[in-house]
């Protein structure tokens, strides 16, 4: 049921789904116009996660860590986090499924879209050291 319904919400959306597997819960989707690009949509009840690989870390560095914390505080929706291994960047986005409205959807993907936009150049720079 909620698998459906978040499919429906990508396709009204008009991102391009690159691979989905209903069993586990998972879509990957594309939108280059927001760079977006293999963005994990997992459906597991209660909440929907999505995350979106940004860069992996070349070092520990404690100057990148402190400006993505910074960062976090600045976006309104979701987070900077970085994977088991403390390696990869990546932004993390929850919600609830339950009540999941097509706007809420939206809003979390512009969410992420908008960081993009506004941080990329640094994200670029972070990548790189």
């Amino acid at each position: 049921m909620y698998f459906k319904k978040v499919e429906s919400f990508i396709a009204k959306l008009g991102y391009s789904v690159s691979y989905q597997n209903q069993k586990e819960g998972i879509f990957c989707i594309d939108g280059e116009d927001d760079g977006i690009k293999n963005l994990i949509i997992g459906v597991a009840p209660p909440i929907l996660i999505i995350e979106q690989y940004l860069f992996t870390l070349k070092s520990d560095d404690k100057e990148i860590l402190k400006s993505l914390l910074i960062k976090n505080r600045d976006i309104i929706h979701g987070a900077f986090v970085l994977d088991e291994e403390g390696k990869k960047v990546i932004f993390r986005y929850t919600l609830q499924i339950e009540n999941l409205d097509m706007n809420e959807f939206e809003g979390a993907l512009n969410s992420l879209g908008l960081l993009l936009s506004e941080y990329y150049e640094q994200i670029i720079e972070f990548s790189k050291k």
